[in-house]
């Protein structure tokens, strides 16, 4: 038998293989059940990882919806309702349907969001004293919230009644403020009201419920 021949029989007999040939061995028992955990713990590691992220995912969505269409989050810009809210102040609104003098209301107006006060509801009247005083259906309205009375912007014809499913609104900042004293605006109608301002969440100095 040549030497090549030798080598290959004393290779396939399993004894100890000759310098420079390579060999294959079968890995224990006791690795197998190592490398079984390893995959086991991946696996089940890579699941609950799946199943975060897919939770995670689900509550953000979640909370946009409700955002969008419960709780929309607004930030004041301008000065039309200082000094109840002020430029940069971050607000939550509610989506209602009722409204009454004296609550704050976010609309869509050309595009853009205003922030207004309730001040006249649907059938009632309001007219303007020279000096800004309000008077709906004849009784002057009290505003403990604005810092100072004007008559503004107005070029409606006074006394006005406000149309059926619609809302008549005025900024705080009476001297300022173009709101339904003014056609540019008018009343808001129903469809237009994003919901009523409830909350100032920052700055936190101004968290709070807003009156």
């Amino acid at each position: 038998m040549s030497s090549l021949k030798k080598d290959q029989l004393y290779f396939s007999s399993g004894d100890s293989q000759p310098s420079g040939t390579g060999r294959v061995q079968a890995p224990s028992s006791l690795q197998l059940e190592e490398e079984l955990d390893r995959v086991k713990y991946k696996r089940s590691y890579m699941d609950a990882l799946r199943g975060t992220v897919y939770t995670l995912i689900t509550v953000a969505a979640v909370a946009v919806l409700v955002a969008v269409l419960f709780l929309p989050v607004l930030r004041i810009f301008g000065t039309s309702m200082d000094p109840t809210l002020v430029e940069g102040d971050i607000v939550i609104s509610v989506k209602y349907s009722k409204f009454k003098a004296g609550d704050i209301v976010a609309f869509y107006y050309n595009n853009k969001i205003l922030v207004k006060r309730v001040v006249a509801t649907a059938g009632q009247w309001v007219d303007l004293g020279a000096d800004g005083t309000v008077f709906v259906n004849g009784e002057p309205l009290d505003e403990p919230y604005i810092a100072q009375k004007s008559f503004g912007e107005t070029d409606i014809e006074l006394p006005y009644q406000v149309p059926d499913a619609r809302i008549f609104v005025m900024g705080d900042n009476r001297d300022v403020s173009i709101d339904s004293r003014n056609t540019a605006v008018g009343c808001v109608a129903e469809e237009q009201i994003v919901g009523k301002i409830v909350y100032t969440v920052w700055p936190l100095r101004r968290f709070g419920e807003i009156q």
